[in-house]
Protein backbone atom coordinates (compact mmCIF):
# COMPACT_ATOMS: atom_id res chain seq x y z
CA UNK A 1 0.00 0.00 0.00
CA UNK A 2 1.38 3.40 -0.97
CA UNK A 3 1.79 6.01 1.73
CA UNK A 4 -0.61 8.93 1.42
CA UNK A 5 0.61 11.95 -0.47
CA UNK A 6 0.24 14.90 1.82
CA UNK A 7 1.83 18.17 2.78
CA UNK A 8 -0.10 18.84 6.00
CA UNK A 9 2.81 17.81 8.23
CA UNK A 10 5.92 19.80 7.38
CA UNK A 11 9.06 17.74 7.76
CA UNK A 12 12.75 18.31 7.54
CA UNK A 13 13.94 16.09 4.68
CA UNK A 14 17.40 14.54 4.78
CA UNK A 15 18.76 12.63 1.77
CA UNK A 16 21.37 9.95 2.37
CA UNK A 17 22.61 6.81 0.67
CA UNK A 18 22.17 4.66 3.80
CA UNK A 19 19.92 5.15 6.83
CA UNK A 20 20.76 3.07 9.92
CA UNK A 21 18.32 2.95 12.84
CA UNK A 22 20.19 2.13 16.04
CA UNK A 23 23.64 2.82 17.48
CA UNK A 24 24.68 -0.45 19.14
CA UNK A 25 27.46 -2.56 17.71
CA UNK A 26 25.28 -3.87 14.86
CA UNK A 27 24.49 -0.38 13.59
CA UNK A 28 27.94 1.12 14.15
CA UNK A 29 29.84 -1.83 12.68
CA UNK A 30 27.64 -1.88 9.61
CA UNK A 31 28.20 1.86 9.13
CA UNK A 32 31.97 1.40 9.32
CA UNK A 33 31.90 -1.17 6.51
CA UNK A 34 29.84 0.81 4.03
CA UNK A 35 31.65 2.66 1.21
CA UNK A 36 33.50 5.62 2.69
CA UNK A 37 32.58 7.93 -0.18
CA UNK A 38 28.81 7.50 0.39
CA UNK A 39 26.66 9.22 3.01
CA UNK A 40 25.43 7.33 6.07
CA UNK A 41 22.87 8.61 8.61
CA UNK A 42 22.73 6.86 12.00
CA UNK A 43 19.44 7.54 13.76
CA UNK A 44 19.26 6.85 17.51
CA UNK A 45 16.50 7.81 19.92
CA UNK A 46 18.84 8.43 22.87
CA UNK A 47 22.54 9.22 23.04
CA UNK A 48 24.70 7.27 20.64
CA UNK A 49 26.25 4.99 23.28
CA UNK A 50 23.01 4.15 25.10
CA UNK A 51 22.39 0.61 23.87
CA UNK A 52 22.46 -2.96 25.13
CA UNK A 53 25.98 -3.28 23.70
CA UNK A 54 27.26 -0.77 26.24
CA UNK A 55 26.08 -2.96 29.14
CA UNK A 56 27.26 -6.36 27.89
CA UNK A 57 29.58 -7.90 30.49
CA UNK A 58 30.65 -11.42 29.67
CA UNK A 59 32.53 -11.09 26.39
CA UNK A 60 32.64 -12.35 22.81
CA UNK A 61 32.58 -16.07 22.03
CA UNK A 62 35.10 -16.81 19.30
CA UNK A 63 37.25 -19.81 18.33
CA UNK A 64 40.63 -18.12 18.66
CA UNK A 65 42.21 -20.44 21.29
CA UNK A 66 44.61 -22.97 19.73
CA UNK A 67 42.62 -25.87 21.22
CA UNK A 68 39.35 -24.54 19.75
CA UNK A 69 37.87 -24.52 16.24
CA UNK A 70 34.86 -23.05 14.42
CA UNK A 71 33.42 -26.55 14.29
CA UNK A 72 33.49 -26.92 18.09
CA UNK A 73 31.97 -23.46 18.49
CA UNK A 74 29.31 -24.41 15.97
CA UNK A 75 28.42 -27.60 17.83
CA UNK A 76 28.00 -25.74 21.13
CA UNK A 77 25.81 -23.14 19.40
CA UNK A 78 23.62 -25.81 17.79
CA UNK A 79 23.25 -27.70 21.06
CA UNK A 80 22.23 -24.58 22.97
CA UNK A 81 19.76 -23.68 20.21
CA UNK A 82 17.69 -26.79 20.97
CA UNK A 83 17.23 -27.90 17.36
CA UNK A 84 16.03 -24.56 16.02
CA UNK A 85 19.26 -23.05 14.66
CA UNK A 86 19.67 -22.81 10.91
CA UNK A 87 22.99 -24.57 10.43
CA UNK A 88 24.21 -22.43 7.49
CA UNK A 89 23.79 -19.30 9.64
CA UNK A 90 25.69 -20.86 12.53
CA UNK A 91 28.51 -21.85 10.20
CA UNK A 92 28.83 -18.25 9.03
CA UNK A 93 28.87 -16.96 12.62
CA UNK A 94 31.55 -19.37 13.81
CA UNK A 95 33.67 -19.44 10.63
CA UNK A 96 33.79 -15.66 10.14
CA UNK A 97 33.96 -14.83 13.84
CA UNK A 98 37.75 -15.06 14.35
CA UNK A 99 38.55 -12.71 11.47
CA UNK A 100 36.00 -10.10 12.51
CA UNK A 101 37.23 -10.10 16.14
CA UNK A 102 40.79 -9.67 14.91
CA UNK A 103 39.52 -6.74 12.84
CA UNK A 104 37.89 -5.24 15.92
CA UNK A 105 41.24 -5.49 17.71
CA UNK A 106 42.89 -3.72 14.77
CA UNK A 107 40.41 -0.86 15.30
CA UNK A 108 41.79 -0.49 18.81
CA UNK A 109 39.68 -2.75 21.03
CA UNK A 110 41.73 -3.81 24.05
CA UNK A 111 40.91 -7.25 25.44
CA UNK A 112 42.32 -8.79 28.60
CA UNK A 113 45.53 -10.74 28.29
CA UNK A 114 47.54 -13.22 30.35
CA UNK A 115 51.29 -13.54 29.72
CA UNK A 116 50.88 -11.46 26.59
CA UNK A 117 48.18 -13.67 25.07
CA UNK A 118 44.44 -13.16 24.93
CA UNK A 119 42.72 -14.42 28.08
CA UNK A 120 39.72 -16.68 27.54
CA UNK A 121 36.78 -17.19 29.89
CA UNK A 122 34.15 -19.91 29.91
CA UNK A 123 30.39 -19.55 30.21
CA UNK A 124 27.34 -21.79 30.28
CA UNK A 125 26.95 -24.43 27.54
CA UNK A 126 30.48 -23.84 26.16
CA UNK A 127 32.64 -26.94 26.00
CA UNK A 128 35.84 -24.89 26.09
CA UNK A 129 37.12 -21.52 27.34
CA UNK A 130 36.73 -19.22 24.32
CA UNK A 131 35.26 -15.94 25.64
CA UNK A 132 37.45 -12.89 25.04
CA UNK A 133 36.69 -10.10 27.50
CA UNK A 134 37.75 -6.55 28.31
CA UNK A 135 38.51 -4.96 31.70
CA UNK A 136 37.29 -8.16 33.32
CA UNK A 137 33.57 -7.59 32.92
CA UNK A 138 33.16 -4.49 30.72
CA UNK A 139 33.44 -6.00 27.24
CA UNK A 140 30.41 -4.27 25.78
CA UNK A 141 31.63 -0.87 26.88
CA UNK A 142 35.00 -1.48 25.20
CA UNK A 143 33.38 -2.74 22.00
CA UNK A 144 31.01 0.23 21.85
CA UNK A 145 33.85 2.67 22.58
CA UNK A 146 35.98 1.24 19.80
CA UNK A 147 33.24 1.34 17.18
CA UNK A 148 31.97 4.76 18.22
CA UNK A 149 35.41 6.37 18.06
CA UNK A 150 35.91 4.98 14.55
CA UNK A 151 32.47 6.18 13.44
CA UNK A 152 33.08 9.62 14.91
CA UNK A 153 36.20 9.97 12.75
CA UNK A 154 34.42 8.92 9.54
CA UNK A 155 33.51 12.04 7.50
CA UNK A 156 30.71 10.28 5.59
CA UNK A 157 28.77 9.25 8.74
CA UNK A 158 26.38 11.63 10.51
CA UNK A 159 24.80 10.66 13.82
CA UNK A 160 21.33 11.99 14.68
CA UNK A 161 20.96 11.61 18.43
CA UNK A 162 17.61 11.94 20.24
CA UNK A 163 15.82 11.10 16.98
CA UNK A 164 13.23 8.32 17.25
CA UNK A 165 12.30 6.29 14.17
CA UNK A 166 8.50 6.29 13.92
CA UNK A 167 7.61 4.66 10.59
CA UNK A 168 9.40 3.02 7.70
CA UNK A 169 8.52 4.69 4.38
CA UNK A 170 7.43 2.05 1.87
CA UNK A 171 6.66 2.91 -1.75
CA UNK A 172 5.61 0.19 -4.23
CA UNK A 173 6.94 -2.57 -1.98
CA UNK A 174 10.33 -0.95 -1.34
CA UNK A 175 11.59 0.85 1.73
CA UNK A 176 12.69 4.33 0.73
CA UNK A 177 13.62 5.66 4.15
CA UNK A 178 12.24 6.39 7.58
CA UNK A 179 10.04 8.99 9.20
CA UNK A 180 11.42 10.06 12.57
CA UNK A 181 10.47 12.32 15.44
CA UNK A 182 12.83 14.61 17.31
CA UNK A 183 13.16 14.07 21.06
CA UNK A 184 11.88 15.92 22.98
CA UNK A 185 10.53 18.55 20.58
CA UNK A 186 8.41 16.28 18.40
CA UNK A 187 9.54 17.76 15.08
CA UNK A 188 9.09 15.39 12.12
CA UNK A 189 12.23 14.38 10.19
CA UNK A 190 12.11 12.39 6.96
CA UNK A 191 15.20 10.45 5.95
CA UNK A 192 15.15 9.43 2.28
CA UNK A 193 17.59 6.60 1.68
CA UNK A 194 18.50 4.09 -1.02
CA UNK A 195 18.89 1.47 1.73
CA UNK A 196 17.59 1.34 5.30
CA UNK A 197 18.96 -0.89 8.07
CA UNK A 198 17.03 -1.64 11.26
CA UNK A 199 19.45 -2.29 14.13
CA UNK A 200 17.34 -1.26 17.10
CA UNK A 201 18.28 -3.99 19.57
CA UNK A 202 15.98 -6.10 21.69
CA UNK A 203 12.74 -6.16 23.64
CA UNK A 204 13.79 -6.56 27.27
CA UNK A 205 11.95 -3.44 28.40
CA UNK A 206 8.64 -5.12 27.60
CA UNK A 207 9.15 -6.96 30.90
CA UNK A 208 8.88 -5.78 34.48
CA UNK A 209 12.30 -7.23 35.28
CA UNK A 210 15.02 -6.85 32.66
CA UNK A 211 18.76 -6.41 32.28
CA UNK A 212 18.27 -4.24 29.19
CA UNK A 213 18.47 -0.45 29.23
CA UNK A 214 15.09 1.33 29.05
CA UNK A 215 15.60 2.06 25.32
CA UNK A 216 15.07 -1.65 24.46
CA UNK A 217 11.36 -1.33 23.64
CA UNK A 218 11.17 -3.59 20.55
CA UNK A 219 10.96 -0.59 18.21
CA UNK A 220 12.44 -2.46 15.25
CA UNK A 221 9.99 -5.33 15.62
CA UNK A 222 7.03 -2.93 15.57
CA UNK A 223 8.46 -0.84 12.71
CA UNK A 224 9.03 -3.90 10.53
CA UNK A 225 5.63 -5.42 11.32
CA UNK A 226 3.76 -2.24 10.41
CA UNK A 227 5.75 -2.07 7.16
CA UNK A 228 4.67 -5.61 6.27
CA UNK A 229 7.98 -7.45 6.83
CA UNK A 230 8.03 -11.02 8.15
CA UNK A 231 9.08 -11.66 11.75
CA UNK A 232 10.50 -14.96 12.96
CA UNK A 233 10.62 -16.77 16.32
CA UNK A 234 9.60 -13.75 18.42
CA UNK A 235 8.23 -16.12 21.09
CA UNK A 236 11.79 -16.91 22.17
CA UNK A 237 12.94 -14.49 24.88
CA UNK A 238 16.01 -15.46 26.83
CA UNK A 239 15.83 -14.84 30.56
CA UNK A 240 19.20 -14.33 32.20
CA UNK A 241 19.27 -16.30 35.45
CA UNK A 242 21.43 -13.99 37.57
CA UNK A 243 20.55 -10.34 38.01
CA UNK A 244 20.88 -8.61 41.35
CA UNK A 245 17.61 -8.84 43.32
CA UNK A 246 17.68 -5.19 44.29
CA UNK A 247 15.62 -2.09 43.69
CA UNK A 248 15.77 -0.23 40.40
CA UNK A 249 15.25 -0.73 36.67
CA UNK A 250 16.96 -2.12 34.74
CA UNK A 251 18.22 -4.83 37.03
CA UNK A 252 22.00 -4.98 37.46
CA UNK A 253 23.22 -8.03 35.58
CA UNK A 254 25.75 -10.39 37.15
CA UNK A 255 27.54 -12.10 34.28
CA UNK A 256 27.20 -15.85 34.03
CA UNK A 257 30.96 -15.83 33.65
CA UNK A 258 30.90 -15.75 37.47
CA UNK A 259 29.46 -19.28 37.33
CA UNK A 260 31.93 -20.15 34.59
CA UNK A 261 34.72 -19.28 37.03
CA UNK A 262 33.20 -21.43 39.78
CA UNK A 263 30.39 -19.44 41.40
CA UNK A 264 27.52 -21.51 42.85
CA UNK A 265 23.76 -20.99 43.01
CA UNK A 266 22.12 -21.52 46.40
CA UNK A 267 18.43 -21.70 47.30
CA UNK A 268 16.72 -20.02 50.25
CA UNK A 269 18.04 -22.78 52.55
CA UNK A 270 21.62 -22.23 51.40
CA UNK A 271 21.71 -25.47 49.39
CA UNK A 272 23.25 -25.95 45.95
CA UNK A 273 20.48 -27.06 43.62
CA UNK A 274 21.57 -26.94 39.97
CA UNK A 275 22.77 -30.56 39.85
CA UNK A 276 19.12 -31.59 40.39
CA UNK A 277 18.14 -29.86 37.15
CA UNK A 278 20.99 -30.60 34.72
CA UNK A 279 24.22 -32.66 34.65
CA UNK A 280 26.22 -29.52 33.83
CA UNK A 281 24.86 -27.85 36.97
CA UNK A 282 25.83 -24.15 36.95
CA UNK A 283 27.08 -24.47 33.36
CA UNK A 284 23.75 -25.69 31.99
CA UNK A 285 22.14 -23.68 29.14
CA UNK A 286 20.60 -20.39 30.20
CA UNK A 287 17.00 -21.50 29.77
CA UNK A 288 17.54 -24.43 32.12
CA UNK A 289 19.25 -22.29 34.75
CA UNK A 290 16.63 -19.54 34.55
CA UNK A 291 13.76 -22.01 35.01
CA UNK A 292 15.60 -23.73 37.85
CA UNK A 293 16.11 -20.42 39.65
CA UNK A 294 12.49 -19.43 39.06
CA UNK A 295 11.23 -22.82 40.27
CA UNK A 296 13.30 -22.61 43.45
CA UNK A 297 11.90 -19.13 44.10
CA UNK A 298 8.32 -20.39 43.65
CA UNK A 299 8.88 -23.46 45.83
CA UNK A 300 10.26 -21.36 48.69
CA UNK A 301 7.73 -18.56 48.12
CA UNK A 302 10.73 -16.25 47.99
CA UNK A 303 11.54 -13.58 45.40
CA UNK A 304 15.22 -14.47 45.22
CA UNK A 305 17.87 -17.16 45.40
CA UNK A 306 21.58 -16.57 45.90
CA UNK A 307 24.84 -16.54 43.96
CA UNK A 308 27.93 -17.47 45.94
CA UNK A 309 31.13 -15.84 44.66
CA UNK A 310 33.31 -17.27 47.42
CA UNK A 311 34.46 -20.44 45.57
CA UNK A 312 36.39 -18.11 43.22
CA UNK A 313 38.55 -16.68 45.98
CA UNK A 314 38.92 -12.97 46.64
CA UNK A 315 41.89 -12.39 44.33
CA UNK A 316 40.23 -14.04 41.33
CA UNK A 317 37.02 -12.12 41.98
CA UNK A 318 38.87 -8.82 41.89
CA UNK A 319 40.91 -9.71 38.80
CA UNK A 320 38.04 -11.05 36.73
CA UNK A 321 35.02 -9.03 37.87
CA UNK A 322 36.18 -5.62 39.11
CA UNK A 323 33.18 -3.74 37.72
CA UNK A 324 30.66 -6.16 39.20
CA UNK A 325 32.36 -6.07 42.59
CA UNK A 326 32.48 -2.27 42.62
CA UNK A 327 28.78 -2.05 41.80
CA UNK A 328 27.85 -4.62 44.44
CA UNK A 329 29.93 -2.82 47.06
CA UNK A 330 28.28 0.49 46.20
CA UNK A 331 24.90 -1.15 46.72
CA UNK A 332 25.88 -2.51 50.12
CA UNK A 333 26.68 -6.14 49.24
CA UNK A 334 29.91 -7.96 50.13
CA UNK A 335 30.25 -11.02 47.86
CA UNK A 336 33.65 -11.81 49.39
CA UNK A 337 31.83 -12.64 52.63
CA UNK A 338 28.31 -13.81 51.80
CA UNK A 339 26.14 -14.90 48.84
CA UNK A 340 24.37 -12.21 46.83
CA UNK A 341 20.58 -12.31 46.18
CA UNK A 342 19.70 -12.81 42.52
CA UNK A 343 16.63 -13.18 40.30
CA UNK A 344 16.07 -14.02 36.60
CA UNK A 345 15.37 -11.15 34.18
CA UNK A 346 14.40 -10.71 30.53
CA UNK A 347 17.67 -10.44 28.65
CA UNK A 348 17.70 -11.23 24.91
CA UNK A 349 15.35 -11.84 21.98
CA UNK A 350 16.44 -14.84 19.91
CA UNK A 351 14.03 -14.12 17.04
CA UNK A 352 13.28 -10.90 15.22
CA UNK A 353 12.90 -9.48 11.73
CA UNK A 354 13.36 -12.37 9.30
CA UNK A 355 16.34 -11.89 6.97
CA UNK A 356 18.55 -13.86 4.65
CA UNK A 357 22.21 -14.47 5.47
CA UNK A 358 23.09 -10.95 4.29
CA UNK A 359 20.52 -9.14 6.42
CA UNK A 360 18.02 -8.58 3.58
CA UNK A 361 14.38 -8.68 4.66
CA UNK A 362 11.50 -9.59 2.37
CA UNK A 363 10.90 -5.90 1.68
CA UNK A 364 13.12 -4.38 -0.98
CA UNK A 365 15.89 -2.05 0.25
CA UNK A 366 15.18 -2.95 3.89
CA UNK A 367 17.82 -4.76 5.95
CA UNK A 368 18.03 -5.77 9.61
CA UNK A 369 20.96 -6.70 11.83
CA UNK A 370 21.77 -7.54 15.43
CA UNK A 371 19.34 -8.51 18.16
CA UNK A 372 16.28 -7.22 16.31
CA UNK A 373 17.05 -9.51 13.34
CA UNK A 374 16.69 -13.26 12.88
CA UNK A 375 18.92 -15.20 10.51
CA UNK A 376 18.20 -18.43 12.39
CA UNK A 377 21.55 -18.34 14.18
CA UNK A 378 20.42 -18.42 17.83
CA UNK A 379 17.62 -20.95 17.62
CA UNK A 380 15.52 -21.45 20.73
CA UNK A 381 18.23 -20.40 23.18
CA UNK A 382 21.25 -18.22 22.35
CA UNK A 383 24.64 -19.56 23.38
CA UNK A 384 26.25 -17.21 25.90
CA UNK A 385 28.40 -14.42 24.41
CA UNK A 386 27.30 -15.04 20.82
CA UNK A 387 25.38 -11.74 20.74
CA UNK A 388 28.22 -9.27 20.19
CA UNK A 389 29.70 -11.67 17.65
CA UNK A 390 26.34 -11.68 15.85
CA UNK A 391 26.40 -7.89 15.45
CA UNK A 392 29.98 -7.94 14.18
CA UNK A 393 29.69 -10.82 11.71
CA UNK A 394 26.29 -9.98 10.26
CA UNK A 395 26.89 -6.24 10.40
CA UNK A 396 29.83 -6.67 8.04
CA UNK A 397 27.83 -9.00 5.80
CA UNK A 398 24.88 -6.60 5.73
CA UNK A 399 27.15 -3.73 4.73
CA UNK A 400 28.52 -5.70 1.78
CA UNK A 401 25.02 -6.45 0.50
CA UNK A 402 23.73 -2.93 1.14
CA UNK A 403 26.59 -1.48 -0.89
CA UNK A 404 25.35 -3.41 -3.94
CA UNK A 405 21.87 -1.87 -3.82
CA UNK A 406 21.07 0.45 -6.69
CA UNK A 407 20.09 4.10 -6.28
CA UNK A 408 16.43 4.97 -5.95
CA UNK A 409 14.69 5.75 -9.21
CA UNK A 410 13.88 9.44 -9.60
CA UNK A 411 10.13 8.76 -9.45
CA UNK A 412 10.47 6.76 -6.24
CA UNK A 413 12.56 9.49 -4.64
CA UNK A 414 9.96 12.12 -5.55
CA UNK A 415 7.23 10.00 -3.97
CA UNK A 416 9.34 9.43 -0.87
CA UNK A 417 9.89 13.14 -0.38
CA UNK A 418 6.20 13.91 -0.81
CA UNK A 419 4.69 11.01 1.09
CA UNK A 420 3.27 10.87 4.55
CA UNK A 421 2.67 7.57 6.30
CA UNK A 422 -0.92 6.72 7.14
CA UNK A 423 -0.11 7.63 10.74
CA UNK A 424 2.66 7.76 13.28
CA UNK A 425 1.47 5.54 16.15
CA UNK A 426 1.12 6.82 19.67
CA UNK A 427 -0.34 5.16 22.75
CA UNK A 428 -0.92 6.45 26.29
CA UNK A 429 2.45 6.49 28.08
CA UNK A 430 0.88 5.01 31.22
CA UNK A 431 0.39 1.75 29.31
CA UNK A 432 4.12 0.96 29.61
CA UNK A 433 4.13 -0.35 33.22
CA UNK A 434 0.91 -2.28 32.56
CA UNK A 435 2.49 -3.97 29.53
CA UNK A 436 5.61 -4.82 31.53
CA UNK A 437 3.59 -6.40 34.35
CA UNK A 438 1.42 -8.41 31.95
CA UNK A 439 4.38 -9.68 29.91
CA UNK A 440 6.29 -10.77 33.03
CA UNK A 441 3.35 -12.71 34.45
CA UNK A 442 1.77 -14.16 31.32
CA UNK A 443 4.46 -14.27 28.59
CA UNK A 444 7.41 -14.90 30.88
CA UNK A 445 9.72 -17.71 31.98
CA UNK A 446 6.94 -20.28 32.46
CA UNK A 447 3.84 -20.04 30.23
CA UNK A 448 0.54 -21.77 29.47
CA UNK A 449 -2.09 -21.45 26.77
CA UNK A 450 -4.73 -19.73 28.91
CA UNK A 451 -2.33 -17.03 30.11
CA UNK A 452 -0.98 -16.46 26.62
CA UNK A 453 -4.48 -16.13 25.17
CA UNK A 454 -5.45 -13.63 27.86
CA UNK A 455 -2.27 -11.66 27.24
CA UNK A 456 -2.85 -11.55 23.50
CA UNK A 457 -6.44 -10.38 24.00
CA UNK A 458 -5.47 -7.68 26.48
CA UNK A 459 -2.66 -6.39 24.28
CA UNK A 460 -5.02 -6.34 21.30
CA UNK A 461 -7.47 -4.30 23.36
CA UNK A 462 -4.73 -1.86 24.31
CA UNK A 463 -3.64 -1.72 20.67
CA UNK A 464 -7.03 -0.23 19.89
CA UNK A 465 -5.90 2.79 21.92
CA UNK A 466 -3.07 3.46 19.47
CA UNK A 467 -3.89 6.61 17.58
CA UNK A 468 -2.45 8.75 14.83
CA UNK A 469 -0.19 11.57 15.90
CA UNK A 470 1.98 13.87 13.75
CA UNK A 471 4.69 14.08 16.39
CA UNK A 472 4.10 12.06 19.56
CA UNK A 473 6.25 12.18 22.66
CA UNK A 474 8.87 9.42 22.87
CA UNK A 475 7.06 7.62 25.70
CA UNK A 476 3.86 7.48 23.63
CA UNK A 477 5.71 6.10 20.60
CA UNK A 478 7.47 3.49 22.76
CA UNK A 479 4.18 2.45 24.38
CA UNK A 480 2.68 1.84 20.94
CA UNK A 481 5.69 -0.22 19.85
CA UNK A 482 5.70 -2.23 23.08
CA UNK A 483 2.01 -2.99 22.76
CA UNK A 484 2.29 -4.19 19.17
CA UNK A 485 5.46 -6.21 19.76
CA UNK A 486 4.06 -7.79 22.93
CA UNK A 487 0.91 -8.87 21.10
CA UNK A 488 3.02 -10.56 18.40
CA UNK A 489 5.19 -12.32 20.98
CA UNK A 490 2.13 -13.65 22.83
CA UNK A 491 0.52 -14.79 19.57
CA UNK A 492 3.64 -16.66 18.45
CA UNK A 493 4.05 -18.28 21.88
CA UNK A 494 0.42 -19.41 21.82
CA UNK A 495 0.91 -20.83 18.32
CA UNK A 496 3.93 -22.95 19.32
CA UNK A 497 2.37 -25.87 21.20
CA UNK A 498 5.55 -27.35 22.68
CA UNK A 499 8.37 -26.44 25.04
CA UNK A 500 11.75 -25.76 23.44
CA UNK A 501 14.69 -23.73 24.70
CA UNK A 502 13.57 -20.49 26.28
CA UNK A 503 9.90 -21.14 25.40
CA UNK A 504 8.40 -23.30 28.16
CA UNK A 505 4.69 -24.14 28.40
CA UNK A 506 3.30 -26.16 31.30
CA UNK A 507 0.44 -27.41 29.09
CA UNK A 508 2.94 -28.67 26.47
CA UNK A 509 6.03 -29.42 28.59
CA UNK A 510 8.01 -31.49 26.07
CA UNK A 511 9.85 -30.87 22.82
CA UNK A 512 7.71 -31.94 19.87
CA UNK A 513 9.66 -33.00 16.80
CA UNK A 514 6.95 -31.74 14.47
CA UNK A 515 7.67 -28.22 15.78
CA UNK A 516 11.26 -28.18 14.55
CA UNK A 517 10.38 -25.16 12.49
CA UNK A 518 10.34 -21.39 12.72
CA UNK A 519 7.13 -19.49 13.48
CA UNK A 520 6.59 -16.57 11.08
CA UNK A 521 4.27 -13.68 11.94
CA UNK A 522 3.47 -10.76 9.68
CA UNK A 523 0.81 -8.20 8.91
CA UNK A 524 -1.41 -9.25 6.03
CA UNK A 525 -2.29 -6.79 3.24
CA UNK A 526 -5.67 -6.40 4.97
CA UNK A 527 -3.93 -5.38 8.19
CA UNK A 528 -4.58 -8.61 10.12
CA UNK A 529 -2.05 -10.78 11.94
CA UNK A 530 -0.93 -13.76 9.84
CA UNK A 531 0.96 -16.75 11.33
CA UNK A 532 2.78 -19.46 9.36
CA UNK A 533 5.99 -21.48 9.71
CA UNK A 534 9.03 -22.67 7.80
CA UNK A 535 11.35 -25.65 8.37
CA UNK A 536 14.75 -25.33 10.01
CA UNK A 537 17.63 -25.33 7.52
CA UNK A 538 20.27 -27.99 7.95
CA UNK A 539 23.41 -29.03 6.09
CA UNK A 540 22.66 -32.67 6.84
CA UNK A 541 19.70 -35.01 6.59
CA UNK A 542 18.06 -35.48 9.99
Amino acid sequence: MKPELSSDVPAQTIRCRYAIIGSGIAGLWTALHLPQQESVAIITKSTVRESSTQYAQGGIAVSLPPTDSPELHKQDTLEAGAGLCDEPAVEILTQEGPQVVEELISYGAVFDREDGHLAYGREAAHGISRIVHAHGDATGEEVERTAYEAVREAPNITIYQETAAAELLVVDGECVGVEAVGVPGGEVMRFIADVTLVATGGAGSLYKYSSNPPVATADGIALAYRAGAALEDVEFIQFHPTALADEGYPKFLISEAVRGEGGKLLNADGEEFMSRYHPRAELAPRDVVARAVYSEMLEADNNQVYLDFRPLGTQRMRERFPGILDELHQRGFTPEQQPVPITPVAHYMMGGIATDLHGQTDIGRLFACGECASYGVHGANRLASNSLLDGLVFGKRSAAAMAQTELLAAASEEQAVACKQNHIPAAPADLKPQIQQLMWKQVGIIRDGDSLARAQAQLAEWADQISASPGPALAELEAANMCQAGMLMAAAALHRTESRGAHYRTDFPDINGTWRKHVIVRRSPAGDLSISDRPVESNTTD
